[in-house]
């Protein structure tokens, strides 16, 4: 059993109010003894936007930010968004809309500015850019690698943590050395989807036991995540929102309690500076199966 002072972060799941489970997956998080949630946003075309300028991003954004304000009033802890541009988008514009790279790398990155704003005011944690997981050619991998390090720029500016879909790897090393470059520290480029070893950036791990017992055993800074994609076309796709709570228990169960602290407590106040313990409520929270 977890007492209420545990906090318990799921790093990295999207939540669609209007299509998928919505605030019933924040429920399911809350009953089992989660406290807190980054709420990143949908792919735009998800929410049938086909962006062709910056401010198309915008109902995107205003959608993710209003399901996170009603997640909040859910949790013991709460709920924060972070905003940006699905890495995928360029496919899309090239490939299906007849988009130059160029093009593609220009619409992307006025989105992210705009994604920008709302960190800029207060309303957003952090940024999400990254490049294709899939081959591409070499234009479209260059545009994207310009896109992620326009990000990092945006990133240093704001002193705001950027998260990133990419390819899977053990080594990122030079988008680290990128960041750095940009002024962002590596530390707060967070790689989502992450296996439970990675050098460069801080991995936000999947919840899958393995790669949780590699990162736990490692000691180092990491994150836990489902990436629940709370689409109904896609009931079984990745990790369910009570992943997280549960795969906390297995961790204690299993003799890792630094890892838990580690994971829930130290790293996002390094990465993120957000304070999970003071953020939790007077209420008690506990797991259930």
């Amino acid at each position: 059993m977890l007492d209420h002072e545990t906090p318990i972060l799921d790093d990295h799941l999207h939540l669609d109010p209007d299509h998928g489970r919505g605030l019933e997956a924040v429920d399911d998080f809350a009953r089992l003894g989660g406290t807190h949630l980054l709420v990143v946003n949908k792919p735009s075309w998800h929410l049938d936007v086909e962006a062709d300028a910056g401010e198309d991003f915008r109902p995107v954004f205003e959608r993710t930010l209003e399901i996170v304000s009603e997640a909040s009033e859910r949790l013991e802890g709460r709920a924060w968004p972070v905003l940006g541009v699905h890495p995928g988008l360029i496919s899309r514009l090239v490939d299906e809309r007849g988009k130059t790279p160029d093009e593609a790398e220009s619409i992307m990155r006025a989105g992210l500015e705009v994604a920008a704003e709302y960190v800029d005011a207060g309303d957003a944690l952090g940024l999400k850019s990254g490049r294709p997981h899939y081959d591409v050619d070499d234009e479209v991998w260059a545009a994207s690698n310009d896109v992620m390090r326009h990000a990092f720029e945006l990133g240093a500016d704001l002193e705001c943590a950027v998260q990133l879909h990419a390819e899977a790897t053990e080594d990122l090393t030079t988008v680290a050395e990128w960041a750095e470059d940009a002024g962002l520290p590596a530390h707060r480029v967070v790689k989502h989807y992450a296996g439970g070893r990675l050098v460069g950036v801080t991995p936000s791990v999947m919840s899958e036991k393995d790669r949780l017992e590699t990162a736990a055993e490692a000691g180092d800074p990491f994150l836990m995540e489902t990436d629940f994609v709370d689409d109904p076309d896609r009931p079984g796709a990745v990790l369910g929102p009570k992943t997280v709570p549960r795969r906390v228990r297995w961790l204690l169960e299993e003799g890792h309690d630094e890892a838990v602290r580690n994971a829930h407590v130290e790293t996002p106040q390094l990465v993120y500076g957000i304070d999970t313990e003071g953020t939790l409520g007077e209420s008690e929270a506990t797991l259930e199966d």
